[in-house]
């Protein structure tokens, strides 16, 4: 049968390759399966409860749950009706809340927990949401439980059901994903089943998964790329474990021993530096033979064979060393997939030397999201870049530089929004994605920056931030960092430490660290900073180096209001938190 609507994947898992473990969450110590036809089964009753409550079609529902097995029998539940869900971050305000309910109409919300019960509750003062149109997952008190609707939906006419099903097309509207814009209110991607459906066909080539895999989800389900794949890895007969959280998913991964999983650089980056850390902390023989397993891997290239003598050499730190790397994996690794952001090239080439092949891929929320991945054969895949573009998607770089595409993935407007709908697609039909890009090699992406993220020296010199930014976090002593400069004369930096390093680099260096707010004043502290800028200043052009840097004792995060729910740093709201200090650096 032909998977043409995202419910049909379903039926189709159950025809093909049906599983006992489908899905799977931790709940009270123990890992709870839920077969392929359990999901199918509970799906159908959250379509039958929605129905009571008078949801159809294209009626909005909101689901608002960190990963577990509701969120997916609630995501088939309303598409079955030709319904669409509207998902959304928990970790996203009030506000954010309130303006996308009015914006999309919602009608329900699934939630998951008390946290966020108070905050829909608090979002849905004065709109036309019930109070009973809210389902809890978790049992709270005063919420409708999930369990309700079940019970609703045993009650149902499933014949009505049937025919809404089949009255759905494949370019009907599935979802209204809300991107997190750095500036101004998020705006409404609508994706249809066929949108998401063909991205996932036309990645599949890319990504080496069978029905014996298994998969630990714990990028958001309501980022579009998790989404993705997750359809991708149903269709594939794919089981798929829920991470119970951030904190504890090294225990996750031993305990599940996963074959994939998929990642933002960030994560990689904190492995990657606790295990240079515990390298720090040994002794003698130990600690030699870390450091030169480390910087073999450094070297490694996915596109070039470096000999017998590194072969051999490699092939021995994968032994002693390396595979210690992929004990803490869960040891039955096969694949890593990264995205939302740019992989420093160090970290793909030291987990590729391990034998843990990490394939980065590039897209947006209005391509579905891939268009271009590095594949998971060394040939396919170019360190340093996203990898060749994907099966029947057409990517041409237009003569500013930036990246336009066209393809079945591609999104069908900004909901409510025809005029910034028309600003992204021009009179051809490519979509705009604001990227900066280039081919090396001819068929390998290289994304270089954001077109509105970069700016000009009062010199007339345009700099790209993000290259610079990525450059300074290659260092494990920097979490974050931001370049400014627009219309001076040169470039700076805000930079926040990365403190767990900074004390470790304290030790070694007998500096007595105090306090993040103290340390950062400390002179040998300001001074290796200064030099390790100075370092990756060497990688730019002499316009494009940063002059001053300014250390900051606090983080930014979502919470603050200084990055997307992406990981994604918030330039303007930062630019004016620090507006003081930029200008210090200037006067």
């Amino acid at each position: 049968m032909d998977v043409r609507r995202a419910f049909d994947i379903l039926p189709y898992q159950l025809e093909k390759f049906p599983q006992a473990d489908c899905l799977a969450a931790k709940i009270n110590g123990n890992w709870e399966k839920i077969s392929t036809q359990q999901l199918k089964d509970q799906a159908e009753l959250v379509s039958l409860g929605l129905r009571k409550l008078g949801i159809g079609k294209d009626d909005k529902v909101a689901i608002i749950s960190m990963n577990r097995p509701e969120w997916m029998m609630a995501d088939f539940g309303i598409s079955q009706l030709g319904a669409v869900s509207v998902p959304m971050y928990p970790s996203i305000t009030v506000e954010d809340y309130r303006y996308i309910f009015a914006d999309a109409g919602v009608k329900a919300v699934f939630i998951s927990n008390q946290d966020l019960y108070d905050k829909v509750k608090a979002a849905t003062a004065g709109q036309s949401i019930p109070a009973d149109n809210i389902f809890s997952f978790d049992k709270l008190p005063g919420a409708r439980h999930f369990n309700e609707l079940l019970e609703m939906g045993k009650g149902g006419d499933k014949a009505e059901l049937e025919r809404m099903k089949a009255a759905v097309q494949p370019d009907d509207l599935l979802t209204i994903i809300y991107t997190s814009g750095t500036t101004g209110n998020p705006k409404g991607v609508m994706l249809s089943h066929d949108n998401i459906l063909s991205n996932c066909r036309n990645s599949q080539p890319f990504v080496p998964v069978t029905k014996n895999d298994s998969a630990l989800s714990f990028l958001p389900l309501c980022h579009i790329f998790e989404r993705m794949v997750t359809y991708l890895y149903m269709q594939n007969g794919v089981s798929i474990y829920y991470a119970e959280s951030m904190e504890v998913i090294a225990d996750n991964l031993r305990e599940v021993k996963p074959n994939i999983f998929t990642t933002v650089p960030r994560l990689l980056e904190k492995v990657y530096d606790k295990i240079v850390a515990k390298g720090h902390d040994l002794t003698g023989v130990k600690k030699n033979l870390f450091f030169w397993a480390l910087n073999l891997g450094l070297e490694f290239d996915t596109q070039e064979d470096k000999g017998f003598l590194y072969n051999t050499q490699l092939k021995l730190a994968r032994k002693l060393i390396f595979s210690k790397w992929q004990e803490a994996l869960g040891g039955n690794i096969r694949v890593i997939v990264s995205g939302g952001g740019a992989l420093q090239p160090r970290l793909a080439r030291v987990f590729w030397a391990a034998g843990i092949r990490v394939m980065e891929g590039y897209g947006l929320t209005e391509t579905s999201p891939v268009i271009a991945v590095g594949g998971f054969e060394p040939e396919n895949n170019l360190i340093g870049t996203v990898g060749p573009i994907i099966d029947k998607t057409e990517v041409k770089i237009a003569a500013d530089g930036e990246i336009l595409t066209k393809s079945a993935s591609v999104m069908k407007g900004y909901y409510n929004k025809p005029d910034l709908t028309a600003e992204v697609f021009d009179e051809e039909g490519w979509f705009h994605t604001g990227d900066i890009g280039e081919f090396v090699k001819g068929r390998f992406l290289k994304i270089t920056d954001r077109k509105k993220e970069m700016f000009k020296t009062s010199g007339g010199k345009y700099i790209a931030p993000q290259v610079i930014e990525g450059k300074l976090k290659e260092s494990p002593l920097v979490e974050q960092a931001m370049v400014v400069g627009d219309g001076q004369k040169f470039p700076s930096v805000l930079l926040v430490p990365s403190f767990d390093e900074l004390k470790g680099w304290c030790k070694r260096n007998d500096v007595e660290y105090t306090t993040p707010e103290q340390i950062i004043k400390n002179d040998k502290v300001q001074k290796m900073y200064q030099d390790l800028v100075g370092k990756y200043n060497q990688s730019f052009a002499q316009w494009e180096q940063v002059k001053k840097q300014v250390l900051l004792p606090n983080q930014w995060t979502v919470e603050t209001g200084e990055m997307t729910p992406t990981m994604k740093v918030k330039r303007k709201i930062i630019s004016n938190n620090y507006k003081d200090l930029i200008e210090s650096m200037y006067s």
